[in-house]
């Protein structure tokens, strides 16, 4: 019996094993991880991309600047901090950034179990008492672990829209899996027709990699609105990213949490930056100097129905403004429509599928799961003290845009998780593990 079980290895997770090792001590960890190797953003590693991320907020600093995980650390010890500053670059190179990922990864190699994809997660309970006890995590392999806490970090659920969801799988991929599929749509010196629809970051990014490569018949961007949106950058919206606004967004009434979503979407979603959204404008002014329509933008345009055979994958198109109605084929479509959430309606889900052996157990009322300021699912019928359950990058819709995959509070928030881990696994008060203070502490009120 473990005390603490990890699912998933991702930056959620690693700063997670970087807090429970400088901040407690005495627990038993392991992190089942279904990758064979350390990874992050695989199918986006795009060479000229950066991480829209100032570098300082990385796995650690934000909580311990003094740290030996951090990235500038990471650039030292890897002979590369003097000219990485010369860079001038605002934030760091994605492909830099994904190498600071592993080299963290690797130093925690002995508590992870790769290729270990784990699929349900149920709970133990006592049989006299019904009081839960702890968990029982299987792959899909039928290996089966046990643990005493839970911390759940698979990344959110990708969003695939309605009338893509059972159109080609191999031909109709969630950004995820970019560049794994477009090599695919290559392969045989063949000149793929693709398709990027959404508006984001990524969506741009997408488009930008794929017209530059050289090796694609035509490439055509698909957005709803009049335009790719820049991003709101402004350092008043960025506060969303302080610690004090996610207590402030937590303890907000359901209505005021809906209008600051509302208000502040601009800030992360359906938005890009301007250096890229400048790219791509000359990109196609360009085009248009040459006489060329191997990149082309469809805006104020909806994907009205999907299907493929042979020939390709046929979008049925419709232009919101006008009505009008065409069809455009394409050997690859590439959905940059973003993530799950939790909650109720559109792009929303009650909970990860990894938690439906346990959903008996959660407290649904508001028909979806609810967690507590420290991350902590919440029962409904257990008591206070049941072996504690953690959502670790899946609660936007109750923290705020700080947990909506960015790296700006990992650190902070898995100082949250540790601590709370600490309290609740202790099996007494006079032999609980000393755990170090944080500032900033995102469950201060929690933790005693």
């Amino acid at each position: 019996m473990l005390d603490v079980i990890g699912i998933g290895f991702g930056p959620a997770n690693i700063a997670l094993a970087i807090a429970l090792e400088e901040l407690t001590e005495g627990l038993n960890v392991l992190f089942l991880e279904k990758r064979g190797s350390p990874r992050w953003q695989e199918g986006m590693l795009l060479e000229d991309s950066d991480i829209q991320n100032h570098p300082l907020r990385d796995l650690v600093t934000p909580r311990n600047p003094r740290s030996r995980y951090s990235f500038t650390n990471f650039l030292f010890e890897n002979n590369r901090l003097f000219e990485h500053l010369n860079l001038g670059l605002s934030f760091p190179l994605r492909i830099e950034y994904e190498q600071y990922v592993r080299w963290v990864a690797d130093l925690f190699a002995h508590q992870v179990q790769y290729g270990a994809n784990a699929n349900v997660v149920k709970p133990l309970v006592d049989a006299d008492t019904g009081a839960l006890q702890g968990y029982r995590v299987l792959d899909t392999t039928g290996r089966e672990w046990r643990a005493r806490s839970v911390v759940v970090a698979p990344g959110r659920t990708p969003n695939v829209p309605a009338q893509f969801a059972n159109v080609a799988p191999e031909r109709v991929v969630h950004l995820n899996d970019y560049l794994f599929a477009l090599q695919r749509a290559c392969e045989g010196g063949r000149r793929p027709r693709v398709a990027v629809v959404g508006g984001s970051q990524s969506a741009v990014e997408i488009l930008l990699h794929a017209y530059g490569l050289g090796t694609c018949e035509k490439v055509v961007g698909i957005t709803r609105n009049f335009g790719f949106r820049q991003k709101d950058t402004s350092p008043f919206s960025d506060e969303v990213y302080f610690p004090q606004f996610v207590r402030t967004f937590f303890n907000a009434d359901q209505k005021t949490k809906d209008r600051l979503r509302a208000e502040l979407e601009g800030t992360n979603y359906s938005s890009a930056d301007k250096d890229v959204l400048d790219a791509l404008y000359v990109k196609l002014y360009a085009n248009r100097i040459l006489q060329r329509d191997s990149l082309a933008v469809r805006t104020n345009t909806e994907v009205s129905h999907a299907c493929a055979d042979a020939s390709g994958v046929h979008l049925a198109l419709r232009d919101t403004t006008t009505e009008q109605r065409t069809t455009e084929s394409f050997d690859l479509v590439v959905l940059a429509t973003g993530f799950l959430d939790i909650g109720n309606g559109p792009k929303r889900e009650a909970y990860p599928g990894l938690l439906a052996g346990v959903a008996p157990l959660l407290e649904l009322t508001r028909g979806h799961l609810d967690v507590s300021i420290d991350y902590r699912v919440r029962f409904a019928a257990q008591p206070e003290g049941a072996a504690p359950l953690y959502l670790n990058g899946l609660c936007e819709s109750s923290h705020g845009m700080g947990d909506s995959g960015s790296f700006s509070l990992l650190a902070l928030r898995s100082a949250a998780i540790a601590m709370s881990l600490c309290e609740r696994l202790a099996p007494s008060a006079t032999s609980r593990p000393q755990v170090q203070r944080a500032d900033h502490d995102l469950a201060s009120d929690t933790v005693r």
